[in-house]
């Protein structure tokens, strides 16, 4: 990737914040790296040099900035340079899947052999996929140390770490100094089982947290999740471990999360997916700038500059919550997604989560097979769409993972029982995270887009319609939706397609 010298020190001269998270400096005469916008003095431009990422910064043997902390910079992997495929495999990496993998595998993950992969890597992001595992390993452990009372072992099994052992080893040759030394303040360590982990997650402002709450409130499982103004609040299940996340809006530009679950090494996983969730690697300025291209659009991202297109939590879940919402409210979709859980959910046995409004967790696949779903009063042929899709996802649970392109991950959704090209385009945008995933035979986006004579569109003018907005679509519908659902309507028709 290429970096243009005097661009990206007048960046660090005027500590630019639209720059935070896309670009590093390491600097010859110390051995870090920082972010644009480091409260240090200014280096001599013979010691700076410039990295498109943290993980290529640190791959160049420099060190992490202690002042400016970059692992508290805006994580934008997702959304740089041009490579999709480099995106998926970012998606796939915060996910875990170099922690138990090889790059050979990942490669195959995304459809490309490892040699194009690393390829990639180098041209985007300067550095290659072990690396950027390793940054965010890294990164997060001292997040943790800097953030949290957490005793180092604790650290290091919840950001990634083998063993005590490497975590100790990796920091001592990183920062010359032991992991227990970058905690700023001595106190008391407290154990991540008896008070959870805090931790500030970073973002690109601006954030529309009035959205993104807005679109989790009305599609929140009451027993599941609860959501208030300033407060979303969940139960969840990670490889086997059940806990509980709950996300606020930060002073800043950060969300704070409060993760609560028996099992350390699950919480790199429960950070991704709050990620995922929040979308917190959206930048919101360049997707504005191009959708504000189209004159139908431009008012609305006028209108809400900080919009994000909420993710999913889990990928069995939000196809559950897809099929139910075929032809029916949003409202509908979720009180039938609330018998689900009441039915089959298993019980959350945490006080804590209690308090919270919190009794059961979403329901397994296992838990639907040879059930009588039809019986919450839904049709037969729905109930059997939901045992077809439990069979399916139990037997090859990574069926929801991003593949090579969009048109590839909806041609395997498509295959699955119960799900058609607006279901499948649905889950693409909310669990693949496919910024150009586009459901166009939703109502409400054909509602928002009348043709001159007031009639509403078909899908496939609609697709034609929206061929301007790539390969941001995903967000042009998301803009559609939040504008149709601040408008008062009447009641809803009975054939009308929700947004589960």
């Amino acid at each position: 990737m290429d970096l243009d010298f005097e661009a990206c020190r007048q960046a660090f001269v005027t500590r630019d914040p639209r720059f935070d998270g896309r670009i590093f400096c390491g600097v010859r005469s110390t051995g870090i790296y920082c972010r644009p916008v480091c409260p240090a003095r200014t280096p001599k431009p013979e010691n700076m040099r410039f990295f498109p990422s943290a993980a290529a910064a640190q791959e160049a043997g420099f060190r992490p900035c202690l002042r400016c902390r970059p692992e508290a910079s805006p994580d934008l992997g997702a959304w740089r340079g041009t490579s999709n495929t480099v995106s998926r495999a970012l998606a796939l990496i915060e996910a875990g899947a170099l922690d138990g993998g090889d790059v050979d595998a990942l490669g195959d993950r995304v459809g490309v052999g490892e040699r194009q992969l690393r390829r990639l890597f180098k041209q985007h992001l300067g550095a290659s996929p072990v690396a950027v595992a390793q940054t965010r390993r890294v990164l997060l452990a001292k997040q943790l140390i800097q953030e949290t009372r957490l005793p180092m072992a604790e650290v290091a099994l919840a950001s990634g770490f083998g063993s005590v052992r490497r975590f100790n080893e990796n920091f001592q040759q990183l920062f010359g100094r032991p992991p227990g030394a970058l905690r700023r303040s001595r106190g008391q360590e407290v154990s991540a089982g008896r008070a959870g982990v805090t931790v500030r997650l970073a973002y690109r402002a601006p954030y529309d947290w009035e959205q993104v709450i807005g679109f989790l409130a009305a599609r929140a499982i009451p027993g599941v999740e609860t959501v208030s103004a300033r407060r979303y609040a969940r139960s969840l299940e990670v490889d086997g471990a059940r806990g509980v996340v709950v996300v606020e809006p930060g002073d800043g530009d950060y969300l704070i999360a409060h993760i609560r679950f028996p099992k350390l090494q699950a919480l790199p996983a429960v950070i991704a997916r709050v990620r995922r969730v929040f979308d917190l690697t959206a930048d919101p300025a360049r997707i504005g700038a191009h959708l504000s291209r189209d004159a139908d659009l431009a008012p609305l991202v006028a209108a809400r500059p900080g919009l994000r297109a909420p993710g999913a939590w889990d990928g069995f879940e939000l196809a559950v919550r897809a099929i139910l919402g075929q032809q029916i409210t949003v409202s509908a979709a979720r009180n039938l997604a609330a018998r689900l859980a009441q039915a089959y959910g298993e019980p959350l046995d945490d006080p804590a989560a209690e308090e919270l409004g919190l009794s059961r967790l979403f329901p397994q696949p296992g838990r639907l097979l040879g059930q009588e779903i039809a019986a919450l009063g839904m049709p037969r042929a729905r109930a059997a769409a939901l045992q077809g899709l439990a069979q399916t996802v139990a037997s090859d649970p990574s069926i929801f993972t991003p593949r090579a392109d969009l048109e590839s991950a909806v041609s395997v959704l498509r295959a699955l029982p119960g799900i058609g090209e607006w279901t499948a385009q649905y889950i693409a945008l909310r669990e693949l995270r496919e910024p150009d995933a586009f459901p166009q035979a939703d109502v409400a986006l054909l509602r928002m887009l009348p043709k001159p004579d007031g009639a509403r569109p078909t899908p496939a003018e609609l697709l034609a319609r929206a061929e301007g907005w790539r390969p941001w679509r995903a967000y042009a519908a998301q803009h559609l939706w939040a504008a149709d659902a601040a408008q008062p309507k009447p009641q809803r028709k009975s054939d009308e397609r929700a947004a589960a």
